[in-house]
């Protein structure tokens, strides 16, 4: 089985990155899992999920890491108990969330992270300019989450850029042809890192 794990910071294009794979790996007539973080149908997914859209200070940022944590943890679990089942399993979203820590901390952080949680197969960090993802987290119409203002945007790809030097990185301000050009030569290549 391999693992793979699609993150950025929101409206980057984590979910289309990860169909996208999820595609091309199923094309190959491969069994693959995907799992979505916060994941909406676990309860501490949805609590997760719920903390991130009540901008009411540092309290409700705390518990909804908390709460993403105890999802990934789960998803953790069930990959170990059911991932014999699949040929591959993708992750989108899992250890570039140390970037919603303060800056002073988020390398400590991720080298905690990475020390005690299992590191992925394929890391794929999917890299787009603040402006593009605000504007693309605007088009879905939905209430915008705590992290998803331009100004925490811009901080959030500073402090992610600061530990993405093991992770695939894919520029994706192009279009999408140019997206599934670089995933598939990521796979092609086995750029396991």
């Amino acid at each position: 089985m391999t693992w793979y794990v699609i993150d950025g910071m929101d409206g980057s294009g984590k979910s289309t990155a990860g169909s996208m794979v999820k595609g091309m790996l199923e094309s190959q007539g491969r069994r693959v899992l995907d799992i979505t973080h916060p994941t909406e149908h676990r309860l501490v997914g949805r609590i997760s999920d719920r903390f991130l859209h009540m901008d009411q200070g540092k309290f409700w940022e705390m518990l909804a890491a908390v709460f993403y944590i105890l999802d990934v943890v789960m998803s953790l679990f069930y990959v170990r108990r059911y991932g014999k089942a699949y040929d591959d399993v993708i992750f989108i979203r899992y250890s570039m969330a140390v970037a919603y820590v303060p800056t002073r901390l988020v390398p400590l952080t991720y080298r905690i992270i990475e020390s005690v949680l299992p590191i992925p197969d394929v890391k794929i960090l999917i890299d787009i300019d603040p402006g593009t993802a605000s504007s693309r987290i605007d088009s879905r119409g939905e209430s915008r989450e705590l992290f998803e203002t331009p100004q925490r945007l811009m901080k959030t790809r500073n402090k992610i850029m600061m530990i993405a030097d093991s992770w695939n990185i894919v520029e994706n301000t192009g279009s999408m042809e140019d997206l599934e050009c670089q995933l598939s030569d990521i796979l092609d290549k086995g750029m396991v890192v």
